[in-house]
């Protein structure tokens, strides 16, 4: 048995990645064993509580990765962590497969966050709609969020039943947020005071969760090692990652070393050329940001290009992608030439272009994954394919493929069909 939370809200923006983040920099303060997880697609969340936790932290989602594969990392994070927590996606019951749907399965409680900024009485409204909206969840408690006042925390507490107690409440205080951009938070990694800010976290919850409250325990069901063959034995696979290209899942990377291969890093904004490498992989991120950088780094672009002309793998997805085209217009207007490996434009947006779970069939095999982007595209490159959104949104994003160089938007999650991403590698 391990101590468990779910942390859901009733929507986006009110805290729980705060919150999550808050209880697990306390309880690694006091030297307990924290594993972190995040539900459905997330680069940015995953990189915060990963700073607060002390270890990577990978998805749960049952589209992308599926049911056994999320059972099989709960068990492993437990069988080390004396707690396990797991940030909810939008609201408690938004998406399907919802956050709901996987604290059902799973039997993990639910700590309800709730931006109390604005209501009284409501607030337990609010909070007993969340826990009998559905049947079958387990509920562990509320936490009030950027309460005005001693005495408004009071009144929030007493319109709650004994069977959904207030957990803890927590002041308005502009210290204890992140700030935010387009694609959502600031990558830790650009928050030169991460730690401090997450130590004020971990205070500020300190001082208002309720003494003697302990998360409920939850059996969680092991489940023998998936069998993989290594498939990659022998192959290095250079990764992007800095502050331009850094979209990686913990999952992606796990998924490789357990195909066999060697993980070489490297920086397209500091590095001059590619690490020696058999494959090359340029995840998402945010280009838009770095585009005369990244274009300044020429040496950089050059290494990329006579990587694609050997013939050798190459897989770049939705930042990745933006990075090799001809150019990239940011939204000043200004054209940025980019690495010029693929014919094309891309124009950044002031609003979101396209959203959603995906699931695409390529001749390798089928994999899942995900789009999040606020640039269009324009290339006169013919798609391989195209995805499909199991939520029945319109984005179905294209998947271009010349030679051994597969691009696209798409996020692919590697553990939805290590063969066929072995094969792209190889």
């Amino acid at each position: 048995m391990t101590r468990a939370l779910m942390i859901s809200a009733p929507a986006s923006g009110q805290g729980k990645t705060s919150v999550t983040a808050a209880i697990a920099r306390h309880h690694a303060r006091l030297g307990q064993r924290v594993r972190v997880f995040k539900t459905g697609p997330d680069f940015l969340d995953p990189m915060l509580l990963a700073r607060a936790s002390g270890h990577p932290v990978f998805q749960l989602d049952l589209f992308m990765g599926g049911a056994d594969h999320c059972r099989r990392l709960l068990a492993e994070a437990a069988a080390e962590a004396d707690l396990v927590l797991v940030e909810g996606v939008m609201g408690l019951y938004d998406g399907d497969p919802s956050s709901a749907d996987l604290a059902r399965l799973f039997g993990l409680p639910v700590l309800a966050v709730i931006d109390a900024s604005a209501m009284a009485q409501t607030f337990g409204a609010l909070a007993h709609g969340l826990a009998t909206y559905q049947p079958g969840l387990r509920m562990a408690g509320v936490v009030a969020n950027r309460v005005g006042s001693p005495r408004h925390a009071q009144m929030l507490g007493d319109a709650l039943t004994p069977q959904l107690p207030l957990v803890a409440a927590l002041g308005r205080d502009t210290a204890l947020s992140v700030p935010e951009r387009h694609l959502g938070l600031v990558q830790a990694m650009e928050l030169p005071d991460a730690d401090a800010r997450l130590d004020r976290w971990a205070d500020a919850w300190a001082q208002a969760v309720s003494p003697g409250f302990e998360a409920p325990t939850v059996a969680f069901e092991p489940l023998p090692a998936e069998p993989m063959d290594r498939l990659l034995e022998g192959i290095t696979v250079a990764i992007a990652r800095d502050t331009a290209l850094s979209f990686v899942y913990p999952a992606n990377v796990q998924c490789l070393q357990s195909l066999g291969a060697e993980i070489a890093w490297f920086s397209p904004l500091r590095d001059a050329e590619l690490p020696r490498c058999d494959a090359l992989w340029l995840p998402g991120g945010y280009p838009e940001l770095h585009a005369p950088a990244l274009f300044a780094s020429r040496s950089m672009a050059e290494s990329i290009r006579a990587h694609d002309a050997a013939g050798k793998p190459l897989l770049a997805e939705c930042g990745g992608l933006l990075y090799l085209l001809d150019t990239l217009v940011t939204l000043d207007g200004t054209r940025h030439p980019m690495a010029g490996v693929l014919p094309g434009e891309a124009v950044m947006q002031r609003r979101l272009t396209a959203l959603g779970l995906q699931a695409v069939d390529l001749p390798e095999g089928a994999v899942r994954g995900h789009t999040f982007h606020y640039s269009s595209l324009s290339t006169p490159l013919e798609p391989l394919a195209r995805a499909t959104s199991p939520n029945g949104r319109d984005t179905a994003e294209a998947v271009y493929r010349r030679g051994r160089l597969t691009a696209s938007y798409v996020h692919t999650y590697f553990p939805s069909n290590p063969r066929a991403v072995a094969a792209w590698f190889r």
